[in-house]
């Protein structure tokens, strides 16, 4: 039976440490994908043996029912969950840092089907900012990006103000240890730093799953 966490976020967790533990996350993160090429890193993103521990389709279960949402993916990439997210029914903002992925994503599609034309846009971020206007979706998704952030408690305060009342953040991302897929285990980040940071970004609710996926934790506040 799938073991799921809820609680208010009501931490006392020692915040001196995890500042500590925050300090260049996000710039070693960066460093590390952007020396890889281009054409390296979309092949790893859309590994179909990725299928295999990122379960795309158990996540979107996860999501709920996405039928006339607008979700925001941030760190889209080349759009893995975004075009999922689409036929599901969600109207998606692909955002990105990286001019590429977005130019990657619009060819996706214009060679596909109609229904993405109606259901996906691009648009590209700065790295401190999510760049949503007030209160513009009802969603945030954010898979294997959120150890490249770097500010992450001013920047979850403005992906904060661009949710709808009722609105929620999901943040997936790798368990802070060894396995054969994701960052080094330094550039990697616990369930309770994430918890902690998005506490002091003004989220107050928080589900914690630490089942569905075999190498990740899905994190969801609101």
């Amino acid at each position: 039976m799938k073991h799921i966490v809820f609680f208010t976020l009501l931490f006392t967790t020692n915040m001196a440490c995890a500042q500590h533990e925050h300090h260049g996350h996000g710039h070693d993160a960066n460093q590390h994908m952007n020396q890889r090429p281009f054409e390296e890193l979309v092949a790893h993103f859309e590994d179909p043996a990725r299928d295999e521990w990122q379960k795309p389709e158990a996540v979107i279960t996860q999501l709920g029912d996405l039928k006339g949402k607008t979700v925001m993916d941030i760190g889209s990439g080349t759009g893995y969950f975004s075009f999922r997210m689409a036929k599901a029914g969600a109207r998606v903002i692909c955002a990105d840092v990286d001019e590429r992925f977005l130019e990657y994503i619009t060819q996706k599609v214009n060679d596909s089907e109609t229904w993405a034309k109606n259901k996906i846009e691009t648009r590209k971020v700065p790295f401190d900012s999510p760049a949503l206007k007030s209160r513009e979706v009802d969603m945030v998704l954010i898979v294997d990006t959120y150890h490249h952030i770097e500010d992450r408690a001013t920047y979850f305060k403005s992906v904060r103000k661009g949710l709808k009342p009722g609105g929620k953040l999901v943040v997936i991302d790798f368990f802070k240890e060894e396995a054969p897929v994701g960052p080094p285990v330094k550039m990697k980040m616990s369930e309770e730093m994430v918890t902690t940071e998005l506490q002091k970004a003004g989220f107050e609710h928080v589900n914690i799953d630490v089942e569905t996926l075999p190498y990740q934790y899905i994190i969801t506040v609101w």
